[in-house]
């Protein structure tokens, strides 16, 4: 059954990849942004109608890795400049393709197949009742599009105008966001090893980095988006409003993602409360 899961999987994606490039290739909104905003959305449509005929929606729950890949390869191939440079090209390919490669093979050691729907989906579920279908759409596959989205624009002004020489602020920014991505790849590592011993089943995880950070995977995920928007300040440090955009997906983690996350653990976990009192959310205390 699971391998017929990843056969499912792998259509949805495809069709959804290749429909969204066909958006793409064939509109004229005006602004490069915006035909990628769409094709991102149409991909998405086709990702909601696979979840929808096989009545799961945790078919969509790679899309949020796979899509970066080819929104950042579409740019670096039809740049707005004719004096682009290819070692930021591959300054800011190196953490883009490290988080692609990571998170996506991470959803494929975790995921159960389609026999078994993430709980989070099924909490909205029960807590939105006959509101499932809207939820559905505009809560789990539009609204995660819309921040991945909104979040990725700044690679706009760091690749389609890129017409500045490489300096600093690429080296750093390639440094830091591939930091990040290791920092949530070590955290995962550490989760699936105490996961794999049966005997951790009802209690918490609070070695390793998740002494420090309840939750240090998210820390680097979050830190990524960051670090995605810093490569718009090698342009120009006029960008630095691009900021609200990794703001935006903080704001999700800490409003929604890990109250979430807290919330089912405590229920699962005895420990979890008193874990909670001692363990920051996100960023590890300097004066405990």
């Amino acid at each position: 059954m699971y391998a017929k899961s990843l056969i499912i999987c792998f259509i949805a994606y495809f069709f959804s990849i290749l429909i969204g490039y066909l958006s793409l290739t064939s509109s004229n909104l005006g602004h490069l942004w915006f035909d990628i905003l769409l094709a991102h959305i149409v991909s998405t449509i086709v990702i909601f109608i696979f979840s929808v005929i096989f009545k799961n929606s945790s078919l969509y729950d790679p899309f949020w890795s796979v899509i970066p890949f080819p929104i950042f390869i579409y740019l670096v191939m039809y740049p707005e400049v004719d004096n682009a440079s290819n070692l930021r090209f591959i300054l800011i390919g190196i953490p883009i393709t490290y988080y692609v490669i990571r998170l996506t093979w991470n959803w494929l050691k975790t995921w159960p197949g389609l026999e078994k729907e993430d709980f989070r989906y099924i909490n909205l579920y029960n807590t939105f009742g006959k509101f499932k279908w809207f939820i559905n759409f505009f809560g789990i596959h539009l609204f995660p599009t819309i921040i991945v989205n909104i979040c990725l624009f700044p690679l706009y002004f760091a690749i389609s105008i890129n017409d500045q020489p490489v300096g600093l602020i690429d080296w750093f920014f390639c440094i830091f966001t591939t930091l990040a991505v290791l920092l949530e790849h070590v955290s995962d590592e550490q989760m699936h090893k105490f996961k794999s011993d049966r005997n951790n089943a009802s209690l918490t995880m609070n070695k390793g980095l998740w002494k420090y950070s309840r939750h240090p995977n998210y820390l680097g995920e979050i830190l990524f988006w960051f670090g995605l928007f810093g490569f718009s300040l090698s342009q120009s440090l006029n960008n630095l409003w691009l900021i609200i955009f990794p703001l935006s997906m903080f704001a999700m983690f800490i409003f929604a993602s890990i109250p979430m996350m807290d919330n089912r653990s405590l229920e699962k976990r005895p420990d979890y409360e008193d874990y909670m009192k001692r363990t920051p959310a996100l960023i590890p205390s300097l004066f405990k």
